[in-house]
């Protein structure tokens, strides 16, 4: 008989458990009228980044300047804050996001137009369409796809930062698009509009607006090759053009080594030797070209321990002109590193290498000099 009471009560209280249930499970996609807060959360991130520099050259300072021992006191090693970033990502919703950027370190210095970095307003529509408006970094490459609070060796290359000087890339205000060509991810477009007259800047220099695009694939398993193309100007330059290619491999050598290619080539106008050439019969801007490739090749060991997750070598080297057709100077740089990886992901990591750089024609008293940097790097994500 207490068999039968049991299943009585189960067959009278099961229609509301079913109906319990299939309310709770549609109640998101059949019952919500109002996405205002739909996944709205608030998040943060930053990076901290710490070295100790030492020039290991006779009369050359820690910023790579030839001086005069008589005439200057030129510091020659020295404790630096590289980097003290905070980003801040609020998702108001699941279509709209708000970023920022700032890197507090440079405060240090003269912070006019450079401590707010990242500051920009994203709609992501579905894979294959993304928009994003104000102040952001130009897919134009490697380094700007690669998240910014990444480093693996000293800094980034020589090339991203005299394109981003000649606003191609680096930090720039405009408007971007972004997303899949196909499901999956295989085949990726970017492309965007911006002032081109670099970041923190209260409007453009000039009525024309720089314009990009980039198409970024994978061939095969980790084998990644990228276009890029671009046009602008910066001040009264008038209109250049900018172009690259770059590819990236990961080729495992064993279950706990692997190595990592990355290759790059860009060639583009340089607004800024053009606007500074005071001749009064002046070449056109075409003349004023920079180009540049690097390799960079890393080692990597996925140690996988407790502690100690992985460590890798590398050693970048790169060859770059910045007015290769007028007064052709080439800077070759090469820079073997060690990383100690304490935190998956590079959330812990101490670097330690030198930066060597060496010019076709030493120009004695500036930065146009032989030099030989020594580093120690202890960089924190968050």
């Amino acid at each position: 008989m207490k068999y039968f009471y049991f299943f009585l009560i189960i067959l009278l209280i099961s229609p509301f458990i079913a109906f319990a249930q299939q309310k709770d499970r549609t109640r998101l996609s059949d019952t919500l009228k109002n996405y205002s807060a739909y996944k709205r959360k608030l998040s943060f991130a930053g990076v901290l980044q710490t070295r100790y520099v030492l020039a290991l050259d006779k009369n050359i300072d820690i910023n790579g300047k030839n001086f005069d021992p008589d005439a200057s006191k030129a510091v020659t090693n020295s404790f630096l804050v590289k980097r003290a970033r905070i980003m801040v990502k609020g998702d108001i919703n699941d279509h709209f996001s708000a970023n920022i950027l700032a890197n507090l370190a440079e405060f240090s210095s003269d912070p006019t137009n450079k401590v707010l970095e990242n500051a920009y307003i994203k709609y992501t529509l579905n894979q294959y369409f993304h928009i994003q408006a104000g102040q952001f970094r130009p897919f134009f490459g490697i380094e700007d796809i690669m998240a910014v609070d990444i480093i693996r060796t000293l800094d980034f290359s020589n090339q991203y930062y005299a394109f981003g000087k000649n606003g191609w890339q680096s930090f720039q205000t405009g408007l971007s698009v972004l997303g899949n060509v196909i499901p999956g991810g295989k085949l990726r477009y970017f492309a965007g509009v911006y002032n081109g007259n670099n970041k923190n800047q209260p409007s453009d220099d000039n009525n024309t607006k720089n314009l990009y695009g980039r198409l970024e694939a994978d061939f095969l398993k980790d084998f990644t090759i990228g276009v890029n193309a671009g046009t602008g100007s910066l001040a009264a330059s008038g209109v250049g053009q900018a172009y690259g290619a770059d590819a990236t491999v990961k080729i495992p050598l064993s279950k706990k080594i692997d190595l990592l290619l990355m290759a790059e080539y860009k060639k583009g106008a340089n607004f800024l030797a053009y606007n500074a050439d005071k001749q009064t019969l002046r070449p056109a801007l075409s003349e004023y070209q920079m180009q540049g490739f690097y390799l960079f090749p890393t080692l990597r060991y996925n140690h996988q321990s407790r502690r100690l997750r992985a460590m890798e070598f590398s050693c970048r080297y790169e060859y770059f002109d910045e007015n290769n057709k007028l007064a052709s100077n080439p800077r070759q740089t090469l820079i073997p590193n060690m990383s100690l990886i304490f935190a998956d992901d590079f959330y812990a990591a101490l670097q330690i290498g030198v930066a060597i750089d060496r010019f076709k024609n030493q120009v004695p008293l500036t930065t146009t000099y032989n030099r030989n940097l020594g580093y120690v790097q202890l960089q924190i994500r968050f």
